[in-house]
């Protein structure tokens, strides 16, 4: 018998158990039975039959205990005081705290059985969190829980089986827990003439006592990792006063934002910057590549005017013109992140180069600025690989392309991820011979394998040579140029080119300001280290950015400043874990590819089970008319739901319509209230609303139908 059919049966075994359980506590009047009055009413007698049967009785008393706990019965405290009446205080303490842990953890495998699965398919991702603090400290939560008697005694036992808290802690953990409690009422058992209501048997100085105690372990948990957090403080001096609330080191997008955020509640903030205010994004990143594309675009759209019914269309241009064109909107944007709108802001703005000299203090140029909290926002820089020989000529990387003013003839281009891709394009349009050379089978590995292939064709089409599968093994000079020399299907392959273009990813930046020597901590992967609250291992010292990750998006760099910067001005008194939930991203090719949560390879990988829909660019309207219909919406949804769990978009304008699946992603809102909303005719967000139709129509309820076709045939006549 398979995995799946033993779960499934255990499920229905338990369920059913759990049912007869129930239905004969309420036909027999069990439950009436487990009241105080009931219990001082008829406790000569119960005393009677205990001590002529003394075993039998300590036997069934378990066996129902066991049953009531299990089953989440109301009646629990009654027979715990009901322990102590019959059996006395160790006897009874015993049979109940064993009976109790044990009827809870039949409760907890019911939770775990019968309600865990479909609740993760429908909350799986805010689960996680759960289940991370539950793999750290759930044992300390659950003592908590159980020590305090004001937390219902089945309410904690159903929750824990929702968690990823093994059942061996569960039990132990309830036992020792409960004992404290279960002491108390069964003491109140033997003194069952002088009470006359389960409220006299805890008074609230007793209740306080005990929930003190059950946060005892927490607050030990909390003070450990003070103490530890103070333990990376040694051999520093903490200075008596600051110059500022908040110190920001690095001016792009993390780091204006993070000011931004401090100055707009009036903190004292300084912003440090030792190049270029605006950072990469704005002046060798998105801004520029965006510039770059948009003329690319207009020099294929004249090649390609028969389309759109215009028999020919010629454009005279200059490569040069088209680079001067960046510069002047990375001008007319630079005034934005300008070091004049942050000074007005009331930001003291410092240029120079910032090194920590502690963890409250840094200095630029010699001057020693302090700061009670500091956000490291120093970005990232474009990756360059071991190749050998790659010394040997002037290669090219996303900061340095825009130095260009002479188009080069033959352009290789290596690496094909989206900035890989987006330039390749953009160069063939251009006029260059192009070479994109990527190790992996294919271009664009985080996305959809259909959504790659769309862009690789395209590519195709604007003249690129794709060449997957090929590793970089050297690069060769040769006159201005030179050769890469790559090994493709056990081959060695030399590949020409006037120019050379690296587009491997980003580094961070992470040297020359004194992180070493303060002894702040790396990941594996070469970025600053951060928890949840986006702090490094100085709790006063926060990061966001590409220079932490996981995502090196100039959006998702602003979104992590906002914690960052709140954490940072808060603390200790108010804090907020980053969301990392709904993250949206997109390359800007033709067509451009925009995704945000889970991708349909995704799914496949990590075996999770997803329904999906799709529809087809090609049949919409708006994009018939625009003469770009190619592509499809892809929305990934939990199967039979209407909820959504991802979506990939490959279109013209793609990353716009992403926006409405982020919205619904982010808010709850499925693909039923998408339909019902009115999209304007004709547009191409009317394909969010399209796929959100094919979805309704896979789920149409067929036996309903079938009754309205014989109704309206009956109405015929």
């Amino acid at each position: 018998m398979s995995q799946s059919r033993v779960t499934t049966a255990w499920r229905w075994a338990l369920l059913l158990a759990l049912v007869v359980v129930v239905a004969w506590t309420w036909q027999s009047g069990a439950a009436e039975a487990l009241t105080l009055g009931n219990l001082k009413a008829r406790q000569a007698d119960l005393l009677a039959w205990v001590a002529a049967n003394r075993w039998l009785a300590a036997g069934v008393f378990f066996a129902v205990y066991v049953a009531v706990a299990a089953a989440s019965i109301p009646g629990a405290a009654v027979m715990t005081v009901a322990a102590g009446a019959l059996f006395g205080l160790l006897e009874g303490t015993l049979l109940v705290s064993f009976a109790s842990t044990t009827g809870a953890s039949l409760a907890f495998l019911v939770a775990r059985f019968v309600l865990r699965d479909n609740l993760r398919a429908r909350y799986g991702e805010r689960l996680k969190k759960i289940d991370a603090g539950i793999e750290s400290d759930g044992a300390f939560y659950l003592f908590t829980l159980r020590l305090v008697p004001v937390f219902p005694f089945f309410v904690v036992n159903l929750l824990a089986g929702l968690t990823s808290i093994r059942l061996r802690t569960f039990y132990w953990v309830s036992q020792l827990g409960m004992l404290a409690g279960t002491l108390v009422y069964v003491y109140a058992g033997t003194q069952l003439a002088r009470i006359d209501s389960l409220r006299d048997v805890l008074s609230p100085g007793l209740l306080g006592a005990l929930v003190l105690l059950g946060l005892l372990p927490l607050l030990a948990r909390w003070l450990t990792r003070w103490l530890a957090a103070r333990r990376v403080y040694r051999g520093f001096r903490r200075p008596a006063k600051f110059d500022f609330n908040l110190l920001v080191i690095g001016a792009g997008s993390a780091g204006l934002v993070s000011a931004y955020i401090g100055a707009t509640v009036k903190a004292r903030v300084a912003l440090v910057e030792k190049h270029r205010m605006g950072g990469d994004c704005l002046n060798t990143g998105c801004v520029p590549s965006k510039a770059l594309l948009r003329t690319a675009r207009l020099l294929a759209q004249a090649r390609d005017s028969q389309r759109h019914g215009v028999r020919a269309m010629t454009a005279d241009f200059e490569f040069a013109d088209a680079m001067e064109r960046v510069q002047s909107v990375i001008a007319k944007i630079a005034p934005h992140d300008s070091v004049e709108r942050y000074t007005g802001l009331g930001v003291d703005v410092i240029q120079g180069r910032a090194r920590l000299v502690s963890p409250w203090e840094v200095e630029v140029d010699g001057r020693r600025v302090s700061a009670r909290s500091i956000v490291l926002a120093t970005g990232a820089r474009p990756l360059v690989p071991s190749i050998a020989g790659l010394d040997t000529v002037d290669y090219l990387t996303s900061d340095t392309v825009w130095n260009l003013r002479v188009l080069p003839k033959r352009l290789l281009v290596l690496g094909g991820g989206p900035v890989g891709c987006e330039l390749a394009q953009a160069f063939a349009r251009f006029g260059s011979a192009v070479n994109q050379v990527e190790m992996a089978p294919r271009l664009l590995p985080r996305e959809d394998l259909d959504a790659a292939a769309l862009v690789t064709d395209q590519l195709r089409a604007d003249g690129v040579v794709v060449a997957t599968g090929h590793e970089a093994l050297r690069v060769e000079a040769s006159g201005s140029g030179g050769r890469l020399v790559c090994r493709h299907d056990g081959a060695e392959v030399e590949l020409e080119f006037d120019a050379l273009l690296l587009a491997l990813g980003r580094s961070a930046n992470v040297e020359g300001f004194g992180l070493e020597q303060l002894g702040v901590h790396l990941t594996a992967r070469g970025t600053i280290e951060a928890d949840a609250l986006l702090r490094t291992n100085f709790p006063n010292i926060h990061v966001c950015g590409d220079a932490t990750g996981p995502y090196q998006f100039t959006h998702v760099a602003s979104h992590q400043a906002w914690y960052a910067a709140v954490n940072a001005l808060l603390a200790p008194f108010w804090s907020f874990d980053v969301d990392y939930r709904v993250i949206p991203w997109a390359t800007f090719t033709e067509p451009e590819v925009a995704r945000v949560g889970l991708s349909e390879d995704e799914a496949r990988e990590r075996d999770i089970e997803v329904e999906v829909t799709r529809y087809g660019i090609d049949d919409l309207d708006r994009a018939i008319a625009d003469g770009v219909d190619r592509g499809f919406v892809k929305v990934l949804t939990a199967p039979g739901k209407d909820r959504i769990l991802g979506a990939t978009i490959v279109s013209a304008h793609a990353a716009e319509l992403l926006a409405e699946f982020v919205l619904a992603m982010k808010h709850g809102i499925g693909l039923n209230k998408l339909l019902g909303t009115i999209h304007i005719y004709p547009t191409m967000a009317e394909a969010n609303k399209y796929v959100a139709g094919n979805w309704k129509r896979a789920h149409a309820p067929q036996a309903a139908l079938r009754w309205a076709e014989r109704f309206f045939a009956w109405r015929r006549g």
